[in-house]
C-alpha cells in the first residue's frame, strides 16, 4: 500500500482511481463497509482504491479545543486500511486553507485535477467544503459536471443504533469496552510508550508497565480491565516478552485512590512474563471491564483484590 501525505506526493503520471473520503477514526465496522465498497468499485474498473483521511481532526481546526477522543492513531488507521485492501492511504493535512475551500473547489481541485477520481464513495451523511456546505446531493451535481460517479453508502446500524465513531467513543468513555468491541469488530486499542512510574506495583507484588498514550487518545473509564498487551515494532526487549506477540494483562485505569493519587494512569500487569519494557511502544487491546475503581482502607485488601483481578483476567482471556 502506498502512503501519501498531501497532494504533492501524488505521482505525475497518476491515472484514474476510486476515492473514499472520511476521518475513519477507529476504522470500525461501518467504515469497513464503506471501504470495502470502494475497493470493490476499484476492482470492477481496474483502478486503484484510495482512502483519503485528515490530520489533525477537522473539528480541531474549525473549533480549536474540540478535538474528540481518538480511537486510533494515523499509523493504526493505515494498517487497518491496508488489511482491508486499500491501495493508497492519503493523509490530507487539515489546515485553515483546506477548511475554507468551497465544495466546488474541493471537488474540482482535489478530486478531479489531482486525484483524477473516477468514482467517489462516501457515507450518506458525508459533508465537505467550507462550513460543511457540501453534501451527497452536492457531490452528485459536481460528479455530473466534472465526470465522476458518486456512490453513497448507508451507515451500518444495529439495534436501532448507528455504528459511528461518536457512538464508540461514548462506549469507551463509559467503560463498556465489550460493546465497543462489537462496533469496532475488534477490541478498542490504546497505544503508548512505557514510562517510569512510582514503582508501587512491584512493591505490591504485581509490577506494571505504566503507559503514556498520545494526546487525545480515547481512554476507557476508570477501572480494571482484562486486555491483550503487545509490544509493537521489533525493538529489543529484555525478558520473556516477544515483540508482536500478545499477552494477557490486567490493566488498571485511574488515579490510584488507595494511595491518594491524582494523576490518571494506565498500568498493565502482564501475566506470566518478566521483561524490562521501559521505552517500548506498546498496545493494549481492552476486552472486558472487570470492575470499577475502588479506594481501599488497607493495602492488604488492595493486594487481595488485584490477585482476584488477575484470576478473573485468566478466565476472560483463556
Amino acid at each position: 500500500m502506498l502512503r501519501w501525505r498531501g497532494l504533492d506526493e501524488i505521482p505525475a503520471d497518476w491515472g484514474r482511481c476510486v476515492v473514499t473520503i472520511g476521518v475513519f477514526d477507529g476504522v470500525h465496522r461501518g467504515h469497513a463497509q464503506l471501504i470495502t465498497r470502494a475497493i470493490r468499485a476499484a476492482k470492477e474498473r481496474g483502478v486503484p482504491a484510495v482512502l483519503m483521511t485528515f490530520d489533525p481532526h477537522p473539528a480541531e481546526v474549525v473549533r480549536p479545543g474540540s478535538h474528540p477522543p481518538q480511537l486510533s492513531t494515523l499509523t493504526r488507521r493505515a494498517e487497518l486500511a491496508e488489511e482491508l485492501g486499500i491501495d493508497v492511504f492519503c493523509v490530507m493535512p487539515f489546515t485553515p486553507i483546506l477548511a475554507s475551500q468551497t465544495p466546488k473547489d474541493f471537488a474540482h481541485e482535489v478530486l478531479v485535477e489531482r486525484l483524477h477520481a473516477q468514482v467517489v464513495v462516501v457515507g450518506d451523511n458525508f459533508t465537505f467544503g467550507k462550513k460543511a456546505a457540501g453534501n451527497v446531493d452536492t457531490l452528485h451535481k459536481f460528479g455530473e459536471r466534472f465526470g465522476f460517479e458518486v456512490e453513497a453508502v448507508s451507515l451500518l446500524g444495529e439495534h436501532a443504533v448507528t455504528l459511528s465513531s461518536t457512538y464508540i467513543r461514548s462506549c469507551v468513555d463509559a467503560g463498556d469496552v465489550a460493546t465497543a468491541t462489537e462496533a469496532l469488530g475488534r477490541p478498542h486499542r490504546v497505544e503508548g510508550v512505557v514510562v517510569r512510574g512510582d514503582g508501587r506495583g512491584s512493591d505490591l507484588g504485581f509490577p506494571t508497565a505504566n503507559i503514556a498514550p498520545p494526546m487525545y487518545s480515547a481512554i476507557p473509564a476508570d477501572g480494571v480491565y482484562a486486555a491483550w498487551f503487545t509490544v509493537l515494532g521489533a525493538g529489543p526487549v529484555v525478558g520473556q516478552v516477544e515483540p508482536g506477540e500478545s499477552y494477557r494483562a490486567a490493566v488498571s485505569v485511574g488515579t490510584n485512590p488507595t494511595f491518594s493519587g491524582r494523576t490518571r494512569t494506565i498500568e498493565a500487569y502482564v501475566l506470566d512474563t518478566t521483561a524490562d519494557l521501559y521505552g517500548q511502544h506498546v498496545a493494549v487491546d481492552f476486552v472486558a471491564r472487570i470492575r470499577g475503581q475502588v479506594k481501599y482502607d488497607k493495602v492488604a485488601n488492595l493486594i487481595d483484590q488485584i490477585a482476584a483481578d488477575v484470576d478473573q483476567t485468566r478466565l476472560l482471556l483463556p
